[in-house]
């Protein structure tokens, strides 16, 4: 399995930091915070992974030239940000028609990655993509999941006042290839993945939780 890091936002809730440093670079207890995903999918063999450019792209080429961890990184420039739908789209012959894990690594995440790819391999028919799920401290602040006794997602409630619950999409999947087939589909290079592709494959989107840590990383506070 390859995977997709996306590390080409803005981090503008993060200035002035961000001001200098890439989002993906931001500096978690003395180490860059897209180093803790490159050693976490590491050291569970998946050691083909794709980086996403956009903001301050000097500095993450940097970091990848002189990254510490036995893994293989290609990095990809995007003049022009597609939305996650569009960089897995316009990266489709990375992933070689096989499953692939899409990370937003602007987050800090710890969990069993193996575990998660066995809950993909062991998905219900029909079910297309796996998301990791975690308990939100402030639920109003995350997209919320509703599932049903299998575990399939059956709705979203995306920061809402009043969600109904504190479980949330924590930004982390395996996709099945069909789902690059529904990209391709939809005949546009920008596409979102929230507002665009998870609503399609709702009741065919089953969830690994996430119970020992999983943080975003987007402001100061946090």
């Amino acid at each position: 399995m390859r995977a997709l890091l996306l590390a080409a936002g803005l981090g503008t809730r993060l200035r002035p930091v961000t001001d200098s440093v890439p989002k993906c670079l931001v500096d978690i207890n003395g180490r860059p915070l897209l180093d803790y995903w490159i050693e976490l999918l590491g050291n569970a063999g998946i050691t083909e992974m794709l980086v996403n450019l956009h903001y301050l792209p000097d500095a993450v080429r940097r970091y990848i030239a002189n990254c510490r961890h036995p893994v293989r990184i290609t990095a990809v420039y995007e003049e022009k940000l597609l939305g996650t739908g569009g960089t897995l789209l316009a990266n489709r012959a990375f992933f070689r028609d096989r499953p692939s894990m899409l990370v937003h690594a602007d987050n800090l995440s710890r969990f069993s990655v193996r575990d998660f790819i066995r809950r993909f391999d062991e998905r219900e028919p029909g079910v297309e993509i796996t998301m990791m799920t975690f308990d939100a401290p402030d639920p109003k602040q995350c997209g919320i999941v509703e599932l049903d006794r299998r575990g399939i997602v059956t709705a979203f409630h995306e920061k809402v006042e009043n969600p109904p619950g504190n479980l949330a999409n924590g930004a982390v999947y395996i996709l099945s290839p069909p789902v690059m087939d529904f990209l391709a589909g939809l005949g546009k290079n920008t596409i979102d993945f929230s507002t665009e592709v998870l609503p399609h494959f709702l009741g065919r989107i089953n969830t690994f939780h996430n119970g020992d840590y999983h943080r975003d990383i987007g402001t100061l506070q946090s």
